[in-house]
């Protein structure tokens, strides 16, 4: 009886010893318009790692405006990493459910912000609005459309990106600087939820005259509809678009996967990811990438929200809270 109950024993452990081992799983919970960015860099790291550990590992995306990405995490999605284009929607996580702590900016370099980017206009064949700049966005007759900066980290950089130029135009006016921001926001035909509902409005049912969204999704949309032959406009003053990115802690944990989420974060400074984040157009800290690329990026001054605005917990008060700056001038153009 000994020498069976052995001889299962040692059956049982050499079965468990071939099994194969299950592949640890990363979900990347990110914002609407990084779907081929992530879905080529993913490969990349999966073989990356799997030469640094011998790993097999697989990685999930969810996508969608920042903002709604972040209220489902906090409603229980089990994303293992964030790679938002907002702060805030990281900070809310600490906020309201404490998933990650408050220095998160800190663990990382350049703010937790692999790379950055500013706004650019999308402007359709000829530029027959002639656009240059934001202060031509007021003009009569033209058409705009962007995300609605109540669920989009995107718009909310463009409201930024226009309200601080618009400071900048009236000599810190703020009474001059929001009459413009009203009529601005009064030319928007229309206010999709996320930035690539907003590319679809502007390129396939043919809104509006200038779609406003990251530089990279605008160089993105020329090269993937050469026969528009859309026209791309950096305006010479702009705001800087940081892109955090943020493991979850409290995620990490349940899922077991802290070593390989903050080995996928990490990678994004790789001079390899620096390379493919060049290629789809976003701005990068690599000095050798920042000069092989330099070219593909025009000159504009840029400003960071919180020389102009204060922190972002100051700008998410003050303007896209409930009754907020915001809403007032949306409310104000409708009358």
């Amino acid at each position: 009886m000994m020498q069976n109950t052995k001889k299962f024993t040692l059956v049982l452990l050499a079965a468990l010893l071939a099994a194969p081992v299950t592949a640890k799983e990363l979900l990347n919970s990110s914002y609407d318009i990084a779907r081929e960015l992530f879905a080529e860099i993913n490969p990349l790291f999966i073989e990356h790692y799997k030469q640094q550990t011998g790993e097999t590992l697989s990685i999930k995306q969810s996508h969608g405006g920042s903002s709604r990405q972040a209220q489902a995490i906090i409603q229980g999605l089990r994303a293992d990493v964030v790679t938002f284009n907002q702060s805030t929607d990281i900070d809310i996580l600490h906020q309201r459910s404490n998933l990650l702590p408050a220095d998160w900016r800190d663990r990382l370099a350049n703010n937790s912000s692999p790379y950055y980017s500013t706004m650019a206009f999308l402007v359709r064949k000829g530029n027959p609005k002639q656009i240059s700049s934001w202060a031509d966005l007021t003009k009569d007759g033209v058409g705009l459309v962007f995300p609605n900066p109540k669920t989009s980290g995107n718009a909310r950089y463009t409201y930024l990106g226009a309200y601080g130029d618009a400071l900048a135009r009236f000599d810190n006016d703020e009474q001059k600087a929001q009459q413009w921001l009203q009529t601005f926001l009064n030319r928007v035909v229309v206010f999709d939820t996320g930035g690539r509902g907003a590319t679809t409005s502007f390129v396939d049912r043919e809104l509006g005259d200038v779609l406003i969204t990251f530089e990279s999704e605008v160089n993105n949309i020329i090269a993937q509809y050469p026969d528009q032959q859309f026209e791309r406009v950096v305006p010479p003053t702009n705001v800087l678009a940081e892109f955090p990115v943020a493991w979850i802690d409290r995620n990490i944990a349940r899922n077991g996967t802290e070593k390989q989420a903050k080995a996928y974060l990490q990678y994004l400074y790789s001079k390899e990811a620096q390379q493919v984040l060049a290629r789809y157009f976003y701005r990068v800290h690599n000095p050798e990438v920042v000069e092989a690329t330099k070219s593909q990026f025009p000159a504009t001054s840029l400003f960071t929200v919180e020389q102009v605005f204060g922190s972002w917990e100051q700008v998410q008060q003050q303007h896209f809270a409930s009754g907020a700056l915001l809403d007032k001038l949306l409310a104000q153009g409708k009358r």
